[in-house]
């Protein structure tokens, strides 16, 4: 890879500063001066490159949760969604532990108008990971709803265990809590009591979102209006 030069190299080495800052010392200690001074550069490239601090910071929580996921996403991934789902709520279990000032950076302070990038990018792998186990059939609530309760219950026990000191951490909470949660979302491959309309409702709904799946057929007008149906049923189908 080619040595950054210019503006991108200011970026980087702002960036890199601003985390060893963050994860050393605080948010506090994220201000622009300090960064600045961090990263040897006059406080008007900080402005020129990211315009002020609330962008900075958006950054930040940006740059190293990429980081973080570059290192981690050498595990390999499962051919059952549901386990990937497992495996993705330990993930972001041992994230949030690991890197609690970069963790509260991106989920402490909600702006619903602005949400933060780290957040929406581990948002949309949320997603995605439930968008498989929804096309699998094993699904027995909508992708939506199925994303907001999992991560829901994911942000509340890294939030509950970061406020305990280390050593008092019960992480046995997080087990039970991951289990309860997709036992609520999820059926079992070969369950008698599956509720097959909201299942399969879901799982159809799924597959329209993937290209070449035979939906061609329809229009777009067509495409969405079945969604909505297919959405319906799998919310009250139950």
């Amino acid at each position: 890879m080619g040595k950054l030069t210019g503006t991108e190299a200011h970026r980087d080495r702002i960036l890199k500063a601003a985390l060893t800052l963050l994860t050393k010392q605080g948010r506090d200690a994220v201000t622009t001066r300090n960064v600045a001074e961090a990263a040897k550069v006059q406080p008007p490239v900080l402005y020129r490159i990211f315009g002020d601090k609330t962008a900075l910071l958006d950054a930040v929580a940006a740059y190293g949760f990429t980081a973080y996921l570059a290192k981690k996403h050498q595990s390999a991934r499962s051919d059952d969604p549901v386990e990937a789902l497992r495996a993705g709520w330990d993930l972001h279990v041992k994230f949030g532990l690991a890197n609690p000032e970069l963790y509260l950076l991106m989920y402490a302070d909600p702006r619903p108008e602005t949400e933060s990038p780290a957040a929406r990018q581990s948002f949309t792998m949320l997603e995605e990971h439930m968008q498989r186990v929804a096309a699998a059939g094993r699904l027995r609530v909508s992708v939506t709803r199925a994303c907001a309760l999992y991560h829901a219950a994911a942000l509340g026990v890294v939030m509950s265990l970061l406020a305990s000191v280390p050593e008092q951490r019960d992480l046995s909470l997080s087990s039970t809590a991951r289990d309860h949660a997709l036992s609520g979302i999820t059926t079992h491959a070969s369950s008698v009591s599956t509720p097959v309309i909201a299942v399969t409702a879901s799982r159809l709904r799924a597959l329209l979102t993937q290209p070449g799946k035979g939906t061609s057929v329809l229009t777009d007008a067509e495409r969405l209006l079945l969604s909505e149906w297919l959405l319906r049923l799998t919310e009250h189908g139950n």
